[in-house]
């Protein structure tokens, strides 16, 4: 074997990388076992432990601190641990009008509803649509006239034609749906999500985002969804503030110990609701300031509360006596303490000695104090200054006319702004005012959202519009905050078209169900495998045990979300992975079988083995790659998975297992390849299958009719709210239900509606679909669909638990249809290229095409036919396109094996094709030749998939369903359609 010093490196590299990326997740565990034995139940005492454990190296080799290590390990998606899934969508429609100046022409704005409708339908390209309908409504109208003016005057001519309008139109889309996704980032990060997930939909002007954890959905309704509100504030300076800071200390003293003195149990319960009020941190780090609680003792802090958790910044005078710092900084935090600050704040004994003038904001980012104690994160406080009656700024968003990420004089990042003429003016005087005094320079505070980005000091006034803004900021840091001062500028609302609620119980269970699943069917193909092929079977198995440790090394590296689906997808790829063993496996045995010694026998069946393992691995893998592109969320992990596990095993089962039958080899080694019940089954095998082709033909044509029958008869497919939109619920009840009487008191609140009531598993367990208010597109139909829900389920007089809640708009859903669709007729395609290629026969091509349509109409049959009939739901969504992909797969691996015999046979006898009996009996003979391989493939893939069928969960049963008719159809068609229809397609001569 050549090569072996390579593979042996490249192995020992791989499995470095995989140990580094898997021992976080060792490492975190201890650090959350610890936090548990110290908390004791408590859940309050637990998560101060692992705040106060966020900045503490807990790595042993490389002293790595905890927080690093836990955004390091394994993200396991949302049906492994709960929380929000929510699709945004940027209104392109608003952002046009809005260039526009908000016009009233009719023609423009009926332009605009249309290419919004057919949006909705399907339609791919917003501008594309409303420029199309625009030039039917107006032919003589040229659109440069809606939007031409001096703000834009460089990009957009005002002689500028259509297209050009257009391409102009385009680019401020993407510019808009840019700056949106990093405005809905910088506020999911403040929100306080451990390991968000964030996606631009190429193509569209929608964001997929992932909060694991997250279970407010009200709060995320608003977080997500608010107006990104840009601002420019005077701010009082440091020394100016501190009076106010001392007079609110010694306000809150004294109302803490009379509060304590009064009632002591009412004051845990002000802890508790300060606690409540804390963003929904992950991990927030446990710190000190410079000089607070590290310095002070109990008792001071009692007396300065405010003081004991807030630093004003100072520094040592010329005197020896600290003085106040000059800035606009009024105070040092800790993050973990800025949560108790907002409460100090917040009290009514406090607000109501806090000037008008006063509105306190936090910096969005931790400030640069060097190395303070502990390595905290200290966010810094701003007291802004209210000049206006009505609180409103000295200066908006809407006077950014443009801004982009520029470097300074010394070479250090910042952002260069220019404003619109109203602006430069207002700025001119803002700056004018606070550089006035020449021995005392104001700042300006440049805020979003109520976080203070950047607050300079400005040292003259500045004309023109023209400026910029420095500080403690990355290259990346500039990028982002150019985008979001433009944000201000093109108004371009985002609304919540779709989302998925899990909540942590179903979370739970989906982990205990995914794992006990994973864990047998991998036990299952281990004894299978030892027991069928012996010594050789110990072999494969060592190479699954490796490639397991490398997939999920791999994943874990790659940052990748580990789903259920994921889970399952890893599973399948265990189970396909035997596949090369067992097709080298075969044909070694093939060679022992005409008398070859063992070495000799071993390299020969590698040798011909290889050109089928190529060629199967290839096409499940294209097949991947192309569920990848057209899936999302829980298909694209499947995706991942699948791909990752097809490269990872034939590195496995090809080379590593041939480095250890080498090795054996040379220990002299006695290497068997079955035992005396296994070594010679499937041998003088001669079945008829191309005689027995037309009854083939015939039974799957019947099982399609019938599956027409009950399509006709069941009003269609059970489509799933991926395919036609809507909301469904996942309820759980203290008893058993009858699903009548809960859509009867369903249907009497969800008026007007189509409202689906199912098991979901158990009889407690109720999916409940609706279509009720799903067109709405104002912000309060989710609100009125809940409130709807549990009315009518609070009259069934029984307990119940929402335990996920699931919505689609219809844009999403016919997005999905469409993609569905383009998944398979794409899938079909590249196969049959493939196919054409590699066997150079147009009729190979046709076969595989045909059998993939034949396949995909058999288990649609079955879907349409047993709906209704089995105990748990067969709804067609996006699982079941990853089903039915994967099916696809099956069929074109069984069936590129048969014709890689067929096209080894033909080389044989010197000849490029075979025509009339002799080409049957060539047929029939790579058929029964790989009949054994077949056979075993599909038994080990379908001991795998019972195995999750049973102990899997009922969330993914209908998926694993789709799987197990698929396995056997796949297997059916291979022997007995695919290849077959080969001589039928074929050229008819002798």
């Amino acid at each position: 074997m050549q090569g072996k010093g390579f593979i042996k490196f490249m192995a020992i590299l791989l499995g470095i990388v995989c140990v580094y990326s898997l021992s976080f997740n060792f490492v975190t565990s201890k650090v959350e076992k610890d936090a548990k034995a110290y908390a004791k139940g408590d859940p309050e005492k637990e998560k101060a432990y692992l705040d106060s454990m966020a900045t503490v190296p807990v790595y042993p080799l490389f002293g790595f601190n905890y927080q690093f290590c836990k955004a390091k390990e394994i993200n396991l998606g949302l049906d492994l641990k709960g929380g929000m899934n929510v699709t945004m969508e940027i209104s392109l429609a608003e952002l046009v009008k809005s260039l526009a100046d908000n016009t009233s022409d009719a023609n423009f704005n009926q332009a605009l509803a249309t290419a919004q409708q057919k949006l909705n339908a399907g339609g791919k390209d917003y501008i594309d649509l409303f420029v199309t309908e625009f030039e039917k409504l107006s032919p003589n109208v040229k659109l440069v006239d809606f939007f031409s003016n001096q703000d834009n005057a460089k990009e957009l001519k005002p002689d500028a034609s259509n297209a050009e309008v257009k391409k102009f139109l385009s680019k401020e889309a993407t510019s808009a749906i840019d700056r949106s996704f990093i405005i809905i980032r910088s506020r999911i990060d403040g929100f306080g999500v451990v390991s968000p997930n964030m996606q631009k939909q190429e193509g569209t002007n929608r964001i997929l985002i992932e909060m694991p954890g997250v279970q407010d959905k009200e709060r995320v309704h608003k977080l997500l969804q608010g107006s990104a509100e840009l601002q420019f504030w005077h701010v009082y300076q440091n020394q100016e503030v501190y009076p106010v800071l001392e007079n609110i200390n010694k306000t809150l003293a004294s109302s803490l110990k009379e509060t304590k003195a009064v009632d002591t149990t009412k004051a845990a319960g002000t802890d508790t609701a300060t606690k409540s009020e804390s963003k929904l941190a992950g991990l927030a780090k446990k710190t000190t300031t410079a000089d607070s609680a590290s310095l002070k003792t109990q008792e001071a802090a009692k007396s300065n509360p405010l003081f004991a958790v807030l630093t004003v910044p100072s520094y040592m005078g010329e005197n020896g006596q600290q003085q106040l710092r000059p800035g606009a900084a009024v105070g040092w935090v800790a993050q973990k303490d800025t949560a108790k600050v907002n409460a100090f704040l917040k009290r009514p004994e406090i607000a109501s000695i806090i000037p008008q003038s006063y509105k306190f904001m936090w910096s969005v980012k931790p400030a640069d104090l060097g190395s303070p104690v502990g390595g905290a994160k200290i966010f810094e406080l701003y007291a802004i200054k209210v000049t206006s009656l009505d609180g409103r700024p000295d200066l908006g968003g809407e006077a950014i006319s443009d801004a982009r990420a520029d470097y300074d004089q010394n070479g250090k990042p910042e952002v260069s702004m220019a404003m619109t003429g109203d602006g430069s003016a207002i700025w001119k005087k803002m700056t004018g005012e606070a550089s006035a005094d020449p021995n005392n320079k104001r700042s300006i505070a440049i805020v979003l959202d109520n976080q203070v980005y950047s607050a300079p000091t400005v040292n003259d006034e500045i004309a023109g519009g023209r400026s910029s803004i420095t500080g403690n900021f990355t290259v990346e840091d500039t990028q982002d905050l150019a985008n979001i001062l433009k944000a201000g500028k093109l108004p371009a609302p985002a609304r919540i078209v779709g989302e998925f609620v899990v909540g942590p119980t179903l979370g739970e269970t989906a982990i205990h169900n995914g794992l006990l699943s994973f864990v047998l069917a991998f036990i299952v193909i281990l004894i299978f495998m030892a027991m069928y092929y012996n010594k050789a079977g110990w072999v494969a198995n060592l190479a699954l045990v490796i490639n397991l440790f490398f997939i999920m090394g791999i994943l874990v590296s790659l940052g990748a979300v580990l789903t259920l689906p994921g889970i399952a997808g890893i599973v399948l790829v265990i189970g396909l992975s035997v596949d090369a063993n067992i097709l080298i496996f075969e044909r070694v045995r093939e060679e022992l079988t005409l008398g070859k010694p063992t070495p000799v026998a071993i390299k020969e069946g590698f040798k011909h083995a290889m050109s089928s393992i190529i060629d199967s691995n290839v096409t499940v893998f294209v097949l991947g790659a192309i569920l990848y592109v057209f899936g999302t969320g829980p298909v694209q992990g499947f995706a991942t998975t699948l791909c990752i596990g097809i490269i990872s095993s034939l590195f496995c089962a090809v080379l590593i297992s041939r480095l250890v039958f080498e090795w054996l080899l040379e220990k002299k080694s006695n290497i068997t390849f079955g035992n005396k019940y296994t070594i010679h089954a499937f041998k003088d095998i001669a079945f008829n299958f191309v005689g027995h082709r037309k009854l083939y033909y015939t039974i799957s044509a019947v099982i399609i009719a019938l599956g027409v029958i009950f399509y006709i008869k069941n009003d269609g497919l059970n489509l799933g709210i991926d395919f036609k939109g809507g909301r469904t619920y996942i309820v759980h009840f203290d008893k058993g239900m009858d699903t009548e009487d809960v859509k009867a008191k369903l249907n009497s609140v969800f008026t007007e509606s189509e409202t689906i009531v199912k098991t979901a598993g158990a009889d407690n367990e109720l999916k409940i679909t609706t279509t009720y208010h799903i067109t709405d597109t104002d912000t309060q139909a989710d609100k009125l669909v809940e409130t709807a829900l549990n009315k009518g389920l609070t009259e069934t007089g029984v307990k119940y638990t929402i335990e996920s809640n699931e919505k689609v708009g219809p844009i999403i859903a016919s997005d999905i249809v469409y993609g569905a669709y383009g998944a398979i007729l794409f899938s079909c395609l590249v196969m049959f290229i493939y196919i054409v290629i590699r066997f150079k026969k147009l009729n190979y091509g046709l076969g595989a095409v045909i059998a993939l349509f034949h396949d995909v109409l058999l288990v649609l049959s079955f879907y349409t036919i047993l709906d209704g009939v089995l105990p748990f739901s067969l709804e067609i969504g996006q699982d079941f396109i990853a089903a039915i992909l994967t099916v696809m797969g099956y069929t074109m691996t069984e069936t590129v094996v048969v014709f890689d015999r067929i096209r080894e046979k033909l080389a044989e006898s010197g000849k490029d094709d075979l025509y009339g009996e002799e080409r049957n009996k060539l047929i029939n003979f790579a058929l029964n030749s790989t009949l054994s391989r077949t056979i075993l493939t599909s038994l080990t893939v379908f001991f795998v998939l019972v195995v999750i069928f049973i102990f899997g969960g009922a969330s993914i049963r209908g998926f694993i369903f789709a799987l197990l008719i698929g396995r056997i159809i796949g297997t059916y068609s291979s022997l007995c359609i695919s290849t077959p229809i080969v001589i039928d397609l074929g050229n008819k001569k002798k």
